[in-house]
């Protein structure tokens, strides 16, 4: 970013702060906390709302703490703002946020001189923010930067103005401006950056409605299968924005992770309001898809988004009870995938899965709190795990995981696997496989080499892909009569 501003340091640069400054915008991040404290709260919001948008924003500063340190700031704009106060340069801080915040966030970066923000009475914004700052500066008498299109009616009363982080509508809308100094262009949020904060990689755990019509020795059902496929959409789509919305709500946590730090909308790369646009999308579009192949299956796919909802909120606050709340939330796509095809899930499949997903959701916890003590940390933000529970959690992980074999060698010799199966002796096979398996994720995990999600690290770990397969063809080679 090169910005073409002059070195008359007597000229004072007017700055404004969300989406210039920070990459974010205070007002939506200080609601999302809001809600997470308790969801009801959405109802004093609206009440705030209709008293008025200025309101709204110092109820909120007065109710919700952000952590200013680890918002997302524009790193290049900051090193040249840092440079202009260097050189003696009056930054001013002028923002639609609260005057809460922005004091918080001036006092933090220590460049700024001056602070002028919205109160109870007046939103900072548009032709307020020009009444302002002519009032006091006069016409001419500063240079102004900005990103947003509510900025443009400024730039004609000011020196130089100067488009920062700016989206390609207010670029085109700004375009006419004599005075415009500068154009920073927003960088292109693109497809990728979408897929990354909707997870599809994380459709793979949604393989999981399949393992009904795979028991169940429907795998060669056409009619089936297609209707497995469409589930396994919509079931991701819903996925997808439970996702999103739990990133929205983790965003303090994340910004201070190792490297959930880079998602999507931790990092600023992309806005809270698409976020919850994107989440709204794929949500529709998901329950429609599900309502119009079955309504028990619609109804699995309810109670997992409520689950979820309820992970997000409450239940990852509290020790076990999160890992729990992640092997249910793994067993419900099985469930889902048995009603979907109109079958039933078993005793057998069910203990297995609790087991081995109880163990997977624990990989999963004590590679993140391994990370979190490596960093130098004690213990893991926003949940109430600290470092001393790492042997602890991986005790319990292995035994959970070990059990889950137990369950399936059990099941081999039960009537219900004598009679399902033309070959069940071959599925004495999967056991050494699984152990195999599960003893790999743990080693991993104790060598640090985990990924955040197992079964990503298994999707992409050859030996366990290898595995995998080998479990898969050994099930239909034993059906084979």
């Amino acid at each position: 970013m090169a910005l073409s501003i002059t070195n008359e340091t007597e000229i004072p640069l007017v700055v404004d702060l969300d989406g210039t400054v920070i990459k974010s915008d205070l007002l939506y991040e200080s609601a999302l906390l809001f809600l997470k404290r308790n969801p009801l709260n959405i109802f004093l919001i609206i009440r705030w709302l209709l008293c008025g948008i200025s309101v709204l924003k110092i109820k909120l500063a007065e109710r919700v703490k952000i952590d200013i340190e680890s918002l997302p700031y524009n790193q290049s704009f900051l090193e040249f703002l840092k440079r202009e106060s260097e050189k003696g340069r009056e930054l001013i801080l002028a923002t639609a946020s609260a005057q809460i915040y922005s004091q918080k966030v001036a006092d933090h970066l220590r460049i700024f001189s001056k602070v002028l923000a919205t109160d109870e009475k007046n939103n900072l914004r548009g032709s307020k923010k020009l009444e302002r700052l002519v009032s006091l500066y006069g016409e001419k008498g500063f240079d102004y930067a900005g990103d947003s299109s509510t900025d443009i009616v400024i730039f004609p009363h000011c020196r130089n103005a100067h488009l920062i982080n700016a989206s390609d509508n207010t670029i085109k809308k700004a375009g006419r401006s004599a005075n415009l100094s500068t154009v920073d262009k927003k960088p292109t949020v693109g497809l990728v950056h979408s897929l990354k904060a909707a997870r599809i990689y994380q459709w793979t755990k949604n393989l999981l409605l399949f393992v009904p019509l795979v028991t169940s020795h429907n795998i060669l059902n056409l009619k089936l299968f297609i209707i497995n496929v469409l589930g396994f959409f919509a079931f991701s789509l819903c996925a997808s924005a439970t996702y999103i919305m739990n990133d929205l709500f983790d965003l303090e946590s994340d910004r201070k992770h190792p490297r959930k730090k880079n998602r999507p909308f931790a990092s600023g790369d992309l806005s809270i309001s698409k976020g919850i646009l994107m989440s709204g999308i794929l949500g529709l579009s998901g329950l429609l898809l599900s309502f119009f192949l079955r309504l028990d299956f619609l109804f699995y796919i309810v109670f997992y988004i409520l689950l979820t909802s309820l992970y997000s909120f409450f239940l990852k606050k509290h020790v076990l009870v999160d890992v729990l709340t992640l092997a249910g939330l793994y067993t419900i796509r099985i469930f889902a995938g048995a009603k979907l095809i109109g079958v039933n899930v078993s005793f057998w499949l069910f203990a297995f899965s609790v087991f081995l997903f109880f163990g997977l959701a624990l990989v999963k916890r004590c590679t993140e709190l391994q990370l979190i003590v490596k960093s130098g940390k004690m213990d893991l933000s926003g949940r109430d795990y600290c470092s001393e529970d790492l042997q602890t959690l991986r005790s319990m992980g292995i035994t959970g995981s070990f059990i889950s074999v137990v369950v399936f060698a059990l099941y081999i010799n039960s009537t219900g696997g004598l009679s399902l199966y033309a070959r069940p002796e071959l599925l004495w096979a999967i056991c050494p496989a699984l152990l195999l398996w599960i003893n790999r994720l743990w080693i991993k995990t104790s060598r640090g080499q985990m990924h955040d999600d197992p079964l990503i690290f298994t999707l992409k770990d050859n030996v366990s892909r290898y595995l995998l397969l080998f479990i898969f063809l050994v099930v239909l080679i034993a059906q084979i009569r």
